[in-house]
């Protein structure tokens, strides 16, 4: 069984930063796929950015530029670095694993693995 736990969520400023942490465990295999999704309510889960095991990344177009994912495989931990952060960057933010895959996809229904999700508040 995979589990993830995220954390670094809270409340920021604009224009202030956060680090989100993703920790994996359990039996992944070496092909892995592990995105970052944010929620708001009312709207559908969507993909902010998917990093494969062997370091490939894919951004959400509104993403690229102030968000950065990266994988700390020593500790099994995916990391989402949010810079300038602006009021819509709030939500709920989930990680999400993908086993055995070669091509990492943008779409909730290719994870299957889910973790309980970190909040993110950004205002004045």
């Amino acid at each position: 069984q995979v589990h993830l736990v995220e954390s670094g969520g809270g409340s920021a400023q604009p224009g202030e930063s956060l680090r989100l942490s993703c920790k994996i465990s359990g039996d992944t295999g070496t092909e892995v796929c592990t995105a970052w999704f944010r929620q708001v309510p009312g709207k559908e889960r969507e993909a902010v950015a998917v990093i494969h095991s062997d370091g490939e990344t894919t951004y959400r177009d509104s993403a690229k530029g102030r968000f950065t994912i990266s994988q700390d495989k020593s500790n099994s931990t995916v990391l989402l670095q949010i810079n300038s952060l602006k009021p819509e960057d709030s939500g709920m933010y989930y990680c999400a694993a993908d086993l055995e895959v070669w091509v990492c996809y943008m779409e909730t229904r290719e994870y299957k693995y889910w973790g309980q999700g970190t909040q993110v508040i950004v205002s004045k």
